[in-house]
């Protein structure tokens, strides 16, 4: 996946960094994403979702607000309103650049954020929430006892996720002020709000007031158990997956043309995760898949593997092909079903006795009142299936690295 990072500047004219995950083909749309409190661009849940939602041709851009990560300006000094302005002033980097953002993501209080935002942001046509306070002073719930200091000496030391980070009185009465009703029932783009019923740090409660003040259209999706930081990778990929399957309703998602000599277009392979080895494989701008490894083979099976997904690709030409002729019989075929496996075997005419073979063995179930003559007949049709045909004849595998500059600009 493509990463550009640059600096721009934020409210108070600090720089602030900031990631850009590019797709690998062409750009469909950009989307802007908000990190929770005090976390940062880099935290697992962003990352995740951002690679996600660029496989599918969504540009995702993700920073640090002030004061936090690699960002430049003091954190105490920072307020909610200030994230905002950090956020429009990402928006307006992005316009600068001829990719104004038209998908808004915001996690936890970002998700606070965004619903603020997006009046400032034209651009905008969906917004989407994780985890989100509707009352942005739920945030001071986590100060315990250094809520009083801060009130009455002006900032205070709190302990948020194992780190020390001063909080000033700013902040504190900002977001007390700091009302979301009004600027969610006036949206004006349609709403996506995710969260996960066990959340111990914001209650499910705020994602129904949420939903109850916006208008049409919204979206209201469970995130069943996942926890409020969306910190295992299954639940950050299907808050990604539902993000982008729900956005291609309401942006104006370009469809890249296949390359001229390939009419089936491209089928492009990345990694999901440089940790493992889940693959995010899409097929042209309609179609995605993951592919993966078992947990024994040191993956995460989250998808097929290779393997599985060539045997994949032999049972369904397989099935294809002998409906098609039997369609083409007006023969009373009612369905067609195709087991495949794979394994390895002993090739019985190797010139050495360790030499091995790939073995696929098909089990064709076929349905309806049928006579022998047909079934004998569609089982033939089975072996003229042309991946089929690819597999027994063989093929030739061309193999070339790609230039860095077609890389970059892709």
């Amino acid at each position: 996946m493509p990463t550009e990072r640059f600096t721009f500047p934020g409210h108070g004219g600090h720089d602030l960094a900031a990631r850009l995950d590019l797709p690998t083909g062409e750009r469909r749309a950009t989307a802007l994403f908000a990190h929770c409190f005090t976390c940062g661009k880099d935290i697992a849940a962003a990352r995740r979702i951002s690679a996600r939602l660029a496989s599918e041709g969504i540009a995702v851009l993700r920073f640090d607000f002030t004061g936090l990560g690699h960002s430049g300006g003091e954190f105490a000094n920072t307020t909610f309103s200030s994230n905002v302005d950090d956020l429009v002033a990402a928006a307006e980097h992005l316009a600068a650049s001829g990719h104004a953002p038209t998908l808004l993501i915001g996690h936890s209080l970002g998700g606070a954020a965004v619903l603020r935002a997006r009046a400032r942001i034209p651009s905008v046509k969906a917004v989407a929430t994780i985890g989100a306070p509707f009352d942005p002073g739920h945030v001071t719930h986590n100060f315990g006892d250094a809520l009083e200091a801060i009130r009455r000496d002006g900032a205070g030391d709190v302990m948020l996720g194992g780190r020390k980070l001063k909080i000033g009185r700013g902040f504190v009465e900002d977001v007390a002020e700091s009302k979301l009703e009004a600027a969610i029932r006036d949206l004006d783009a349609a709403l996506l709000v995710l969260h996960a019923p066990r959340d111990e740090t914001v209650g499910l409660e705020n994602a129904t007031n949420i939903f109850l003040a916006a208008k049409h259209p919204k979206s209201f999706v469970t995130l069943d158990s996942a926890d409020h930081l969306v910190s295992r990778a299954d639940d950050a990929d299907y808050a990604a997956e539902v993000i982008g399957a729900w956005a291609g309703r309401y942006l104006d998602l370009k469809r890249p043309a296949p390359p001229i000599g390939a009419p089936e277009g491209v089928t492009r392979v990345a990694e999901a995760d440089a940790t493992g080895f889940a693959q995010d494989v899409t097929t042209g701008a309609k179609h995605h898949l993951k592919a993966d490894e078992p947990a024994a083979y040191g993956g995460t099976d989250t998808g097929p593997s290779p393997y599985q997904l060539l045997a994949a690709g032999l049972g369904a030409c397989t099935s294809m092909t002998i409906r098609m002729y039997a369609r083409r019989k007006k023969w009373p075929l009612e369905h067609v079903s195709v087991d495949v496996t794979h394994d390895r075997m002993h090739a019985q005419d190797a010139e050495s006795a360790s030499e091995r073979i790939d073995r696929f063995r098909r089990e064709v179930t076929l349905e309806g009142p049928l006579d022998e003559a047909q079934l004998a007949r569609l089982m033939e049709i089975a072996d003229r299936c042309p991946v089929h045909r690819t597999l027994e004849s063989g093929a030739v595998v061309e193999t070339v690295l790609r230039e860095r500059a077609a890389v970059a600009a892709a």
